[in-house]
């Protein structure tokens, strides 16, 4: 459908951030003239602490009104083939970004203050106390003030690369039908992420695999380009700011070290691999094919057992799943149904997969997903509540600084969110086909997705960020063979790469966001430990979990994790999580052979 053509209940409702646009344009006066207030009044004399404290709850403010843009984003997100949209969203982005040039020496002047002036706005600054802490953590990579305005000046340019590639997936990709047997199907990026790789029919699952591969091959030129710019970017910024290499530049706003990251990327790759090929083993056995191929991986174990479901009867179970978390939790739930924060239409030029954004000082989070009716779309639909469940928690409590989430355990929240569903779902029903079906959601969907989907590209970045460090640069071919050497490694001789396999690089959005995917797994880590104490203590745990979850930026991800209960200071939580992912992929054996397929 076309966005226009989309019935209202099934978008969300912006005006929950903004009456209407004009609103919103109101916000953005407001905004312009606070940095505008900001630079005369402050800019040369952040020497006092008081000043700088006053300075920094002004430049908060800014920070909350810019929060109000998302009006724009979010509506574009919806339909990138619409023009307005697009203007608006980048209209907004630019006043944004003369904004936050304007008030860019407010991290040079925290850098040169004495230490006597920082250490008593520390101490009287309040809910901008922990942001001046930060400042300090980064204070040896920070330039002269000047080519500090000026790199903020261009921030609206260095996130081209990603807008390019946004608009040559969303906008310029056209799909055709392609044909089965005699019966036209159509085809769109949507529609195969979210229908056709699931899709029983193996002819046509392979077909439109086929199609969808041929398409996006005719962009894999001004991908790469876009990509390698993006990349190239990020290994100049790193240079110019003095980082050991790109790795310290992109892993120090999440404060991690290079042997956590390494080490999820590297154990996963050894470790999960085997019984990964056993699962893949298992899909071929049950739908009897005659060869298992990468168009192949996304089947449910049981399709036949794979009921379609309504957005009423995913409300119904994720409450009932999550009622673990306690009465204010449901009742959030609830109310992302009643007021409409989702947007499950499928509509033509709609951002593809699923996010949530929950904007500072809003009261209401906003859900984005393509929806199809099945218990997939449920597990996705939780995993996003479980994003608005954490930032609820932590925009309530902390102060807007405080609330730059590491990413290393930002989808701890979400990808619990499936695991406590998963566990829901196997008390209502001791048939073992249903405990099959279960389990197959969760390792199919919730492990799948989390610890071999974004693992694999995790591993592929990492390569393509070594090459780019060592001063060279990629194009279509190298991506391509880097891919599939991945997916080579992984996968062995169990699965055969159908060609196309190796353009999976470019389908995720991920890419242009450092190096955010192997972050999935390292969530899924920590959540696997949690999931397991909620479920064996109860309000204790869910009462560990929350106090967590508030604590927003506050606390770095080990100390996070140790909130939790959890130590990610050794492998052992890893080891255990890969270990818990072959055991069920063990018993869906055993009930396979139980069940007799």
């Amino acid at each position: 459908m076309k966005r226009n053509e989309v019935p209202v209940d099934e978008t969300w409702d912006l005006s929950l951030i903004c009456k209407d646009a004009k609103e919103a344009w109101a916000k953005a006066e407001e905004f312009k003239a606070l940095a505008d207030r900001i630079e005369k009044e402050y800019k040369g004399r952040l020497n006092d602490a008081a000043k700088l404290v006053e300075c920094l709850h002004l430049f908060e403010r800014m920070h909350e009104l810019a929060a109000k843009f998302d009006y724009f984003s979010l509506d574009m997100e919806t339909d990138y083939s619409d023009a307005d949209k697009v203007t608006a969203a980048n209209k907004a982005s630019a006043v944004m970004t003369e904004g936050f040039t304007k008030t860019s020496f407010i991290e040079s002047e925290i850098a040169n203050a004495d230490d006597a002036v920082l250490e008593e706005a520390i101490k009287n600054g309040g809910t901008v106390s922990h942001y001046i802490k930060e400042q300090l953590r980064g204070k040896k990579y920070l330039l002269h003030p000047e080519t500090e305005k000026v790199l903020t000046a261009l921030g609206e340019f260095m996130g081209s690369p990603y807008d390019v590639y946004l608009q040559a997936k969303l906008s310029d990709m056209k799909f055709g039908d392609f044909t089965v047997n005699g019966k036209n199907y159509p085809l769109g990026y949507a529609l195969f992420e979210d229908e056709y790789e699931y899709e029983v029919d193996t002819d046509v699952r392979r077909a439109a695999f086929r199609n969808f591969s041929d398409k996006i091959k005719q962009y894999e030129n001004v991908t790469a380009a876009a990509y390698n710019a993006y990349v190239t970017r990020d290994k100049r910024l790193g240079e110019l700011r003095g980082y050991k290499d790109v790795f310290d530049y992109l892993l120090f706003s999440d404060d991690v070290s290079r042997e956590l990251y390494d080490r999820q990327i590297d154990v996963i790759m050894e470790k999960l691999a085997p019984h990964m090929r056993k699962y893949a083993r298992l899909l071929q056995k049950v739908h009897k094919l005659d060869k298992m191929t990468y168009a192949d991986l996304k089947l449910s174990v049981d399709p036949g057992f794979d009921p379609r479901v309504t957005m009423e009867d995913a409300e119904k179970y994720i409450a009932d799943g999550l009622k673990v978390m306690g009465d204010e939790y449901v009742a959030m739930i609830h109310e992302a149904f009643k007021k409409r924060w989702i947007d499950y239409a499928t509509n033509d030029g709609k951002c593809t997969g699923g996010f949530c954004a929950s904007p500072y000082g809003v009261p209401a989070s906003f859900i984005l997903l393509s929806w199809q009716g099945r218990m997939a779309d449920v597990f996705t639909l939780a995993h996003e509540l479980g994003h608005a469940g954490h930032f609820r928690l932590c925009n309530n409590a902390q102060g807007y600084f405080d609330t730059m989430v590491p990413r290393y355990f930002v989808e701890s929240p979400s990808t619990i969110n499936e695991l406590l569903l998963t566990g829901y779902l196997e008390k209502t029903n001791p048939d073992p086909r249903f405990k099959r079906w279960v389990l197959g959601c969760t390792v199919g969907k919730t492990y799948y997705h989390n610890f071999v989907t974004h693992l694999l590209e995790a591993a592929y970045q990492r390569e393509v960020y070594k090459i780019v460090d060592a001063g060279g640069s990629v194009q279509a071919e190298t991506l391509s063979k880097i891919y599939k050497d991945i997916l080579t490694k992984f996968w062995g001789d169990t699965v055969e790469l159908t060609e196309g396999a190796e353009l999976t690089w470019m389908r995720q959005p991920h890419y242009y966001m450092g190096l955010y995917s192997y972050t999935y797994s390292a969530g899924l880590t920590i959540s696997t430990k949690m999931c397991k104490r909620i479920l064996e203590e109860g309000e204790p745990a869910v009462n560990d979990w929350k106090k967590a979850l508030s604590a927003g930026s506050t606390v770095n991800p080990v100390e996070f994790a140790k909130m939790a209960g959890v130590d990610i200071s050794t492998d052992g939580p890893l080891l255990d999580t890969i270990e818990y992912i072959g055991s069920m992929i063990d018993e869906m054996w055993e009930l396979t052979e139980q069940l007799g397929f």
